[in-house]
C-alpha cells in the first residue's frame, strides 16, 4: 500500500524555480510506490567524469521567495544535515538539469552542489552509506540538507520514517578519472579517508598504527554497538569500538583488525562488503 510522506519528509524538489509550472505538482502529497520495493540488490551511482552543464547551474536562483547560491566547485564539500526523499509525485518528470527522474535510480536533489555530480551520504543512526548522483535542486522545505530517490532512501534504511542525520560529501572527479571524496583522496582510488567530517583533526592516540576496515562512525556509542553486532555475525576477525576525540567532537569507530599488511586488509574489506557492508573504508589508526 502507498505510504504518504508529505507530513514527514516533504517535496524533495517542489517546490521548483518559480517559472515552473510543471504537472509534476498536480499531486497533492508524495508517496511512496505501491508494493514492497526491495533495494538491497541496488547499486551505488557509480561517479565519472561528467562535463560541467549549464542546465541547472545558474549561480543563484530564487524558490519562494528565498535566494539559492549554487556551488562554484563542490571539492571539499562535507555537511551534516536532514535528508528526505521524492517518490511517485516526481517519477518521470524532469529534473533541473533537464533529465527525467527515477525514484527507483539512485539519485538526489541538493539546494547548491553542481550537477550533475557525486555524493556519499551516510545514514549517521545506523552506519550505512550510498553513493548517489545529485542531478536535481532542493529540498526547499524547512533546513533540510538533501532529498534523496525513494530507492536511495530505502538503501540506507529511513524511507517508512521520512527523514534521517545524514552525512553528504561531495565525490568530485578529474577528467583522467581520478577522484577526491570532499577534497581528499577518495576509498579504493587513493590514501584512504575517515567517515567522520573531513576537517576534522587526526584522532591522538599512544599505541602503535595499524591497518583497519572501518564500517562506520558515529557520535554516540549505541548505534556502533549495534553495527558491531551484526558485523560480528557476519565475519570471524576482530571487531573493537573505539571511541576518539578529533576536532569535530567525540566520535565512536566501528573497526574490524588490525592487519599487519594492506593485502589482507583489502580481502576483509571485500569479505564485508560481499556480507552486505557497503561502502567501507580502509585506515590507518591507533593499535
Amino acid at each position: 500500500m502507498a505510504v504518504s510522506v508529505l507530513v514527514v519528509s516533504g517535496c524533495a524538489s517542489s517546490p521548483a524555480p518559480e517559472s515552473d509550472h510543471s504537472s509534476r505538482y498536480t499531486l497533492s502529497q508524495d508517496r511512496a510506490p505501491d508494493g514492497n520495493f526491495d533495494a538491497s540488490g541496488l547499486v551505488d551511482a557509480k561517479p565519472r567524469y561528467e562535463a560541467p552543464r549549464s542546465a541547472g547551474n545558474m549561480s543563484s536562483y530564487k524558490v519562494w521567495g528565498k535566494q539559492y547560491s549554487v556551488l562554484g566547485s563542490n571539492d571539499g564539500y562535507v555537511e551534516r544535515g536532514t535528508a528526505s526523499w521524492y517518490g511517485e509525485k516526481f517519477h518521470g518528470h524532469k529534473t533541473s538539469n533537464g533529465e527525467v527522474f527515477d525514484m527507483y535510480a539512485m539519485t538526489a536533489a541538493h539546494k547548491s552542489l553542481r550537477i550533475p555530480s557525486y555524493a556519499r551520504v551516510t545514514n549517521l543512526d545506523n552506519g550505512r552509506s550510498v553513493v548517489v548522483r545529485v542531478n536535481d535542486r532542493g529540498p526547499f522545505h524547512g533546513d533540510r540538507l538533501i532529498d534523496l530517490s525513494y530507492a536511495a532512501a530505502k538503501k540506507l534504511g529511513y524511507q517508512s520514517r521520512g527523514t534521517a542525520r545524514v552525512e553528504v560529501a561531495a565525490i568530485t572527479v578529474a577528467k583522467d578519472g581520478t577522484m577526491s571524496l570532499a577534497g581528499r583522496p577518495y576509498p579504493g582510488s587513493a590514501a584512504p579517508v575517515p567517515v567522520e567530517r573531513v576537517a576534522a583533526q587526526p584522532a591522538v592516540g599512544s599505541g602503535e598504527s595499524a591497518l583497519f576496515v572501518q564500517l562506520g562512525s558515529f557520535s554516540s556509542r549505541s548505534p556502533a554497538e549495534t553495527l558491531m553486532g551484526r558485523a560480528r555475525d557476519a565475519v570471524a576477525d576482530p571487531l573493537r569500538v573505539r571511541e576518539v576525540e578529533t576536532a569535530s567532537g567525540r566520535f565512536h569507530r566501528v573497526q574490524v583488525g588490525p592487519f599487519s599488511n594492506p593485502d589482507d586488509a583489502r580481502k576483509a574489506q571485500t569479505r564485508l562488503e560481499n556480507r552486505g557492508f557497503g561502502q567501507t573504508i580502509l585506515l590507518t589508526d591507533s593499535h
